[in-house]
């Protein structure tokens, strides 16, 4: 069999054969990071080679089980190092571990479950426990591995005593670069969640594309990260990422609370903080409220998932000394494909393209517009995903030719810096203007009384579309007619006057995906 390469980009050559849990597990042991600490949790402390062994051993109690090569083995866990060898595991048999989020509700997760048809699942006995009584919605389900114990019924088991009986040694599935590797859902920000195939070869783009030159991970870099693993955005920082650097990636199974980040990074003097904008916004509102914060070992922060307002990174900087660089990725491009890079972020911007992909802003036609106007954001990349599992006509309305449609609108500035402008359903026409949601909720932040704010469009007693914004209010600040007929000046004066908000509410919170994206279509 013919080991050539098959496709050659900036940085990046695929072989034709290729497993990602022996390029990058095996591939740190081999580098030399065998005793170095891979992974850091409250329970416990895995060395590189720790990591390897017991990836091994999952490996092969799957296998005993009976789990053969291209069949999904579910994944509902919080951030622990079983997630890490379970997920690296299964790709090593050749197995698709599908991620399922664990903080979505119980129909959401069966659905997601009985959607992949995955043969088994490794999950804890709390996440398991709603979706044991709906066990006749999984047919292909035959086996639930339990970290923690808690078995009841016949085809559940132990996973570590499943797992401690197998050898630690394992030869991998020899799969293609062009096999599925794993399946990461959609967020669900509007709709009903999919799944997006990932192939074997899309991680090597997304880490020597991106990670290499943008992050800059090197050994003894020590990674906290504010998000949930089965995402795609922290899923690289604490997998594929941090494995090939030989980092140290500090995994909290907890909620991430602004006192449980400013813990975890300075109990082990972090250098890498990872989070979304919202949780920047919470952090900084707790440090005002007198939360200690040391963040004198960080080195950089990365932020993705949501735009990341201009007020927000200066206030950060302001008081931290750190950027946050701020970039675009989906889940079906895998990782951020359009990034600020330290020393040169603009604030507000999603930055510029990533070497290696390539971007196109077009009209509902699909000719190219000019700098300057708004577009819809096209991209071809190595990274793209395969399609949607078992959802054809959308995956067919998204990948036309190499370009994958992202749904997102933006626009692009002369010196290449690309500023996000909505979601393609989210942008509003009003007074004869296109108003971008995202600049209407950026003006509103950058009040001191606003903690986050989403606007969405509302017809007013003339059928006409305006802005409605819904605002949550920082810790001391008080809701009243005063403090609305306050923010609409304030939008008027840092934005078009159009564009201001002609209905604001007050809101304890705002619905949110997992990730934090904003749920606007629950607004609307």
């Amino acid at each position: 069999m013919s080991h050539a390469p098959v496709e050659t980009s900036p940085q990046v050559t695929v072989p034709s054969m290729l497993n990602v849990a022996v390029e990058y597990v095996d591939g740190a042991v081999a580098a030399g990071h065998g005793e170095r600490p891979a992974y850091i949790s409250d329970a416990e402390r895995v060395t590189f080679a720790g990591l390897q062994g017991r990836m091994n051993q999952v490996g092969n109690a799957l296998a005993a089980l009976g789990v053969e090569i291209e069949q999904r083995v579910a994944i509902l866990l919080p951030n622990r190092p079983e997630f890490v060898t379970s997920f690296f595991g299964a790709i090593k048999i050749g197995a698709v571990p599908t991620a399922i989020s664990y903080a979505v509700t119980p129909d959401e997760q069966s659905f997601l479950l009985a959607d992949s048809r995955a043969r088994a699942i490794v999950t804890t006995p709390a996440f398991w426990a709603p979706l044991r009584d709906r066990r006749r919605e999984f047919p292909f389900l035959r086996h639930v591995i339990l970290v923690g114990g808690g078995l009841s019924q016949a085809g559940e088991h132990d996973f570590g005593k499943l797992v401690d009986g197998a050898s630690t040694q394992l030869e991998a599935s020899p799969t293609a670069a062009e096999d599925a590797a794993f399946w990461l859902h959609t967020s669900g920000s509007t709709g009903t969640p999919k799944w997006a195939v990932h192939l074997q070869r899309d991680a090597l783009f997304s880490e020597r594309l991106y990670a290499a030159p943008f992050v800059g991970l090197r050994p003894g870099d020590v990674i906290v990260c504010g998000s949930p693993c089965f995402h795609a955005y922290p899923l690289g920082f604490t997998t594929y990422f941090a494995l090939k650097a030989g980092a140290t990636v500090v995994l909290n199974s907890e909620r991430s609370t602004p006192a449980r980040m400013f813990q975890l990074i300075r109990e082990h003097r972090a250098t890498i903080f990872v989070g979304v904008p919202t949780l920047y916004a919470q952090m900084l509102q707790a440090v005002s409220a007198g939360e200690p914060a040391d963040l004198s070992s960080v080195r950089m922060c990365f932020a993705a998932a949501e735009p990341l307002p201009a007020d927000l990174y200066r206030r950060w900087h302001e008081r931290f000394g750190v950027e946050i660089l701020d970039g675009i990725g989906t889940t079906e491009a895998l990782h951020i494909f359009i990034s600020n890079r330290a020393g040169e972020a603009r604030p507000g911007s999603s930055g510029r393209p990533v070497p290696g992909y390539r971007i196109r802003l077009v009209d509902d036609a699909g000719a190219d517009v000019p700098p300057g106007e708004v577009g819809n954001l096209l991209v071809s990349g190595g990274s793209v995903f395969a399609g949607y599992w078992r959802r054809l006509e959308a995956t067919r309305r998204i990948l036309q030719g190499e370009w994958y449609h992202t749904g997102d609108k933006y626009r692009q500035d002369a010196d290449g810096y690309f500023w996000y402008m909505g979601r393609a359903d989210d942008l509003l026409r009003v007074s004869g203007h296109w108003v971008s949601p995202a600049e209407v909720e950026a003006a509103l932040i950058s009040h001191a009384s606003v903690l986050e704010a989403a606007v969405v469009g509302k017809e007013d007693k003339d059928g006409l579309v305006k802005p409605r914004a819904f605002v949550v209010l920082r810790d001391g600040a008080s809701a009243s007619a005063s403090l609305a007929d306050e923010l609409k000046t304030h939008v008027k004066s840092a934005i078009a006057p159009y564009q201001y908000p002609r209905w604001i509410e007050f809101v304890a919170a705002l619905p949110k995906t997992a990730t934090g994206k904003i749920q606007r279509f629950k607004l609307r």
